[in-house]
């Protein structure tokens, strides 16, 4: 299908109103693959920019050559979602993944990255609105007679100690979801991390693609997207519980019967070489508190003599399991 160089999409919002969202493609070069606009409101584009980064998980398909530049003709109410399904349609009608159409619509989702659709912002039906959710479209594979892509979608999560000497100090979560794709290997460009900024989703490309190459050749490609529960930290402590999130999620990696928490960071992750991270007795105490039946804890096998006195044995209590790993490779 030849692709437009501009669509639009119109929302029916919940006070009547409509909304215009308009996309135009144009060449990438090296330009970011999503740029959005909406009148004096930056996060609301953000928020914009990953919906549409977070869709595009279940398309057989990508052509990471273009650019999409999004934007809406005002700003939607603060609480107003109902503009999520129009911005997605219209990246989709601007790239050629679905026939351009004069479409009303209203719809929101917590799934995205699923292709799922989770409801919508209207009171009642409406015949000339295209509404998301259960009461109307359940999923974007229904527009051109496909089946919920959900089901082929494999999601994994890992958690890692935030710390920074504060009252903050938490667990965070890092979610990696894959969908099978028609090519035959992966490349960085089907790995993306739409929460994050720039450098960071440089990172997490960094780290998956070169821990992939650990596997070898599994004449497997996917499409991945990658999810954290906090995504703004600093840090690269994070990388082997993304490293466990993905493997899992690719069935490379046996599942434990509670959650991995993991710690620990690599400079040749292309090796599956695991490396010492800093702060291990405060990450440790944060690791122990958290700590449930079922858990597996990981941490680096370079830290293991800077572990606190009895630390493996207090784990235990708790129900949870301990290995100090150099390497990565179903642990």
């Amino acid at each position: 299908m030849s692709a437009p160089h501009a669509a639009e999409c119109r929302c029916l919002l919940a006070d009547g109103s409509t909304l215009l969202v308009t996309a135009s493609r144009r060449p990438r070069e090296g330009r970011t693959d999503v740029k959005c606009a909406v009148p004096g409101q930056p996060a609301r584009a953000e928020r914009m920019q990953q919906v549409v980064r977070l869709a595009r998980h279940t398309e057989p398909r990508y052509d990471s050559r273009d650019q999409v530049v999004l934007s809406m003709d005002r700003a939607p109410a603060p609480a107003e979602r109902g503009w999520e399904l129009a911005a997605v349609l219209a990246d989709r009608m601007g790239r050629g993944v679905i026939p351009p159409q004069a479409l009303l619509v209203n719809g929101w989702s917590d799934e995205w990255q699923l292709g799922r659709i989770g409801g919508h912002t209207l009171r009642g039906a409406h015949a000339r609105v295209l509404l998301g959710g259960p009461d109307g479209l359940r999923h974007l594979g229904a527009l051109t007679g496909q089946p919920d892509a959900a089901q082929a979608v494999s999601s994994a999560r890992s958690w890692f100690p935030l710390h920074s000497g504060g009252i903050h100090d938490s667990l965070d979560w890092v979610e990696v979801s894959v969908y099978p794709t028609d090519g035959g290997s992966d490349d960085e460009s089907s790995i993306t991390a739409p929460e994050l900024d720039l450098a960071g989703q440089h990172e997490v490309r960094r780290v998956l693609f070169d821990a992939r190459h650990f596997d070898g050749r599994t004449g497997r490609a996917w499409r991945t997207t990658v999810r954290f529960g906090q995504p703004r930290f600093q840090g690269n402590s994070f990388e082997l519980a993304l490293v466990m999130a993905d493997r899992m999620a690719r069935g490379r990696e046996f599942l434990p019967r509670g959650r991995i928490l993991a710690s620990g960071c690599s400079s040749a992750w292309h090796a599956g070489r695991v490396e010492a991270v800093e702060g291990v007795a405060a990450k440790c105490a944060l690791l122990l508190a958290a700590a449930a039946p079922g858990d597996r804890v990981l941490l680096p096998r370079a830290c293991e003599g800077q572990l606190p006195a009895g630390f493996p044995a207090a784990l235990k209590a708790r129900g949870a399991s301990f290995a100090c790993v150099e390497r990565v490779g179903f642990i």
